[in-house]
């Protein structure tokens, strides 16, 4: 689904896109589907804190490229460089009581469920400020507290977890003898959508109806594969014969916000599970150990960044519809890179997490003797 022309409304606060519905489809096996949005009315305030945030999230996975390269983050490193408008737009539709689990690539999901810069930046490099106490690094994010489960190491893992964070949801309905409020969302990329577990999750979330959301989050590339080359049908929208899918265009945050809201809607009326495509491209390697160009060309991403931007598109709406200058724009850059460059420095800062913490919650003895490391013993309190 991709915005294409605009108009304003009555109000001088609001304005309405019209969206291309050509490339938001659904399956052929669901000819009783509800009507696809075809328009998208937001404020100028709505809009500009989206690009904030988008500008936020690439110079925060921008300093990240930087710090891993510098080796004050070890370990797994997977930037969400390009693929930023998928999490901003889902938000806007969502609440903070619907959970999401997402795979590795989890930076800017932190981030859009109600996180920073700081808490990501001190939990890749090991502090205790970090939002896993410096434990869990890059691929293993969480905020509770705002119903973000992760990050999850595990290829397609996080897909059943989150289909049992919607059943959570049906059996408290049960309980109280109504249907769910929430939904659930389970991300995950084109290079796990052929995983077992993810198919297995399908037919117990149909089976239960759990308002499920299962979103591929289609950059392109499996690691270092093409979609073509590892998957027979990679419409992953189609992959359910049961469930409804649709296809989004994952660089436009308007067709994500209103195929996010159609599809949570579809899910609280009592019909269950929706699959999701978000169609989008990463700019980076896979990891920071991929640099992302003996199977592509520099010539392709720039072709994308050009033609498809997320950010880039964010602006043009705002320009386009009058309710920002050139100006007011940068201004925008310019104050969340600011932000993030004083994150940064305020997560350089932060004490080093505290070596008494590695088994905290992971074994329940009274000491924990390191093997290599004579006479040592940690008390545990």
């Amino acid at each position: 689904m991709r915005a294409t022309r605009v108009f304003l409304t009555a109000r001088a606060t609001e304005f309405t896109f019209t969206l291309n519905s050509k490339t938001l489809l659904h399956t052929a096996n669901k000819a009783d589907l509800p009507p696809l949005p075809t328009t998208s009315t937001i404020t100028a305030e709505e809009m500009k804190k989206m690009l904030y945030q988008a500008h936020y999230i690439r110079r925060m996975e921008t300093l990240s490229d930087v710090a891993y390269k510098q080796r004050k983050i070890r370990g797994f490193c997977h930037l969400y460089t390009g693929q930023e408008a998928i999490a901003i737009g889902m938000e806007s539709s969502l609440d903070f009581n619907d959970s999401i689990v997402t795979a590795y690539r989890c930076h800017g999901w932190h981030v859009t469920r109600g996180g920073n810069a700081y808490e990501v930046f001190a939990e890749m490099f090991g502090k205790a400020t970090g939002c896993s106490k410096g434990k869990g690094g890059s691929m293993h994010l969480y905020k509770t507290d705002t119903k973000y489960y992760g990050g999850n190491g595990i290829v397609g893992a996080q897909v059943p977890i989150g289909a049992g964070l919607g059943f959570k949801y049906v059996y408290d309905a049960a309980l109280g003898k109504e249907k769910p409020k929430h939904v659930a969302v389970t991300l995950y990329g084109d290079g796990a959508a052929n995983q077992g577990q993810i198919f297995e999750a399908y037919n117990q979330a149909a089976l239960l109806k759990i308002p499920c959301l299962f979103v591929c989050e289609n950059n392109q590339f499996g690691m270092g594969t093409a979609k073509a080359r590892h998957s027979a049908n990679f419409n992953f929208y189609q992959r359910c014969d049961y469930i409804p899918g649709i296809k989004i265009d994952g660089m436009d945050v308007l067709s994500v916000r209103e195929g996010t809201r159609w599809a949570k809607n579809y899910a609280l009326a009592g019909n269950g599970p929706v699959i999701i495509e978000m169609d989008s491209y990463r700019y980076m390697g896979h990891s920071m150990s991929d640099p992302g160009t003996t199977y592509r060309s520099r010539d392709d991403v720039k072709n994308v960044r050009d033609e498809r931007d997320c950010i880039t598109k964010m602006a043009k709406y705002l320009i386009q519809a009058n309710f920002a200058t050139d100006e007011e724009l940068k201004a925008i850059e310019r104050k969340a890179k600011k932000d993030v460059d004083d994150e940064l420095v305020r997560a350089e800062a932060a004490p080093d997490a505290d070596m008494k913490e590695l088994c905290t919650d992971v074994y329940p003895l009274s000491d924990v003797h390191i093997r290599g490391k004579q006479g040592t013993v940690w008390e545990r309190e």
